[in-house]
């Protein structure tokens, strides 16, 4: 796995395996350069390259928004369904598992048929699917519908991160990948406004939410319909033309091959991926998905003060994402990641122990440090993941990493079980969660904080066709060349 810190050069000799690990602890040294203003950063995008950006982040905003509807209204499900809080969780639950299998359907689907059609695709099933869980009946029938939920869910981050960020120019990539990382925050910011708004203010209580959450996609597919495929897509397109033409191979089989090439050259960081996004899944989801329970039960906060606790803890993590995803162009990915663990480590004890209002301090500059280093998520798997098979790669890591960490709020709230509080005067049992999400957080921080540190990284990574090895070894370096030479002269005009 070859390494930079700063500049990646796709050329540079690969590094024996004891090599790498002696330079796991000096590839963090940042290289010190100018600090870059960002609003010339944010002037280098191009009208299209925005609009890029806007529906990527519209349907990432709206994703998030979707899944926490579940997480935000566990006690009237519960209610309805007669079941325990426990019981609800595993509605998160299901739907961390099976986005994977979504992943995985709508990455491929991704990388061989364009960026567009998959995408719209997952909105309309968003659609259907939210509407579905609104008009649920049974406790079984919910659980069907999250689940087929999470396969829809499963295929918007990694098309979402490809569409933002694979024609961005690379100086604004960590600034761009931090702002769309942040329509996680975004949409969990929407859905406690919106549930706030809606649950228990209008006759058909949670399930208004639900309805309401299936109206936005339609604009955000009208809004992918007026755009082109992006260039980056188009290049690997057109590659895969031309070998096929050298060939007189199917399309299936050339896609097949340039995949297999791919995976055959990136197998270990791919399995990396995997376990890097599982710490960073437990990392988002831990300190998340029970909060609010633990807020009304154990701090016995009321609903506004939970609702202004849980926007306070949006807005930081809003602004913790764009600001590390920007200072990672500076500092590294790598040590931006590092730096937050530890920040957020240290604040656990205040984020899970305090019992009154100050707790909205600790909740605001948790998730700084929370969404900081998923800030620099997005374009250090865009710089990991070879370009053939980026929106596989990208959303499969994502998602497996969701697998992995799908029964986080289950877990916590077994374990929260076990320590019981004194009962409220209306006899409602209380637990002390907040113990449980400061250990279990300790350990994710730990564990996330480790992986990162004896990584890859490949910042400064150029995303050109011409510059990829993979493609040079699928199609040779004169149909690359010929291939890039086109593209360089066609960029941005085919398809507006």
């Amino acid at each position: 796995m070859a390494d930079s810190t700063y500049g990646y050069d796709e050329g540079a000799p690969k590094m024996s395996a004891s090599e790498y690990f002696r330079t796991r602890l000096s590839s963090l040294k940042p290289p010190m350069g100018k600090v870059q203003n960002p609003i010339p950063l944010l002037r280098m995008l191009s009208g299209r390259q925005w609009a890029f950006f806007f529906v990527a982040l519209s349907a990432w905003t709206w994703d998030s928004l979707d899944f926490f509807t579940v997480s935000l209204t566990v006690k009237e499900l519960a209610a309805e369904f007669g079941r325990t809080t426990t019981d609800i969780t595993w509605g998160i639950t299901l739907v961390l598992m099976f986005r994977s299998v979504g992943a995985v359907l709508f990455g491929i689907a991704g990388d061989r048929y364009g960026r567009k059609w998959p995408f719209i695709v997952n909105n309309i099933l968003f659609i259907v699917l939210e509407l579905g869980t609104g008009f649920c009946k049974t406790y079984e029938q919910f659980l069907a519908c999250r689940a087929l939920f999470g396969v829809a869910m499963g295929g918007i981050y990694g098309n979402a991160a490809a569409t933002a960020l694979e024609d961005c120019p690379a100086p604004a990539r960590g600034l761009i990948s931090g702002m769309l990382q942040q329509g996680y925050a975004l949409g969990y910011l929407l859905c406690v406004i919106f549930a706030r708004a809606l649950v228990d203010t209008t006759a058909q209580g949670w399930r208004s939410l639900f309805w309401f959450a299936a109206g936005p996609p339609v604009l955000i597919i009208i809004f992918r319909l007026c755009l082109p495929e992006n260039d980056a897509y188009l290049a690997q397109r057109r590659l895969r033309e031309e070998a096929e033409a050298e060939t007189d191979g199917s399309p299936a089989q050339t896609f097949l091959k340039q995949g297999t090439v791919a995976i055959k050259r990136h197998w270990t960081v791919l399995v990396y991926l995997v376990l890097l996004m599982a710490g960073f899944n437990f990392m988002s989801h831990g300190s998340q998905d029970l909060y609010p329970t633990m807020l009304r039960n154990q701090v016995g906060l009321s609903a506004d003060m939970i609702t202004v606790t849980q926007v306070l803890a949006n807005l930081g993590a809003i602004v913790g994402g764009t600001t590390v995803g920007y200072l990672s162009q500076v500092f590294g990915r790598r040590l931006s990641i590092i730096v937050c663990c530890i920040v957020g480590g240290a604040l656990l004890y205040p984020y899970t122990f305090v019992t009154n209002e100050a707790i909205m301090a600790a909740a605001f500059f948790e998730q700084f440090c929370v969404q900081g280093a998923w800030g620099v998520v997005p374009i250090h798997l865009m710089e990991l993941s070879p370009g053939s098979i980026r929106v596989f790669v990208v959303g499969t890591a994502y998602q497996l990493g969701n697998l992995a960490s799908s029964a986080s709020s289950t877990i916590e709230a077994r374990l929260g079980e076990r320590f019981p509080l004194p009962a409220k005067e209306g006899g409602e049992e209380r637990y002390d969660y907040g113990k449980v999400i400061c250990i279990f957080m300790g350990c994710v921080f730990a564990y996330l904080l480790v992986l990162t540190l004896v990584g890859p990284e490949k910042m400064g990574k150029s995303f050109d066709l011409e510059e990829d090895e993979d493609a040079r070894e699928f199609a040779g370096k004169e149909v690359v060349a010929t291939v890039s030479r086109r593209e360089h002269a066609t960029n941005g005009k085919e398809e507006v």
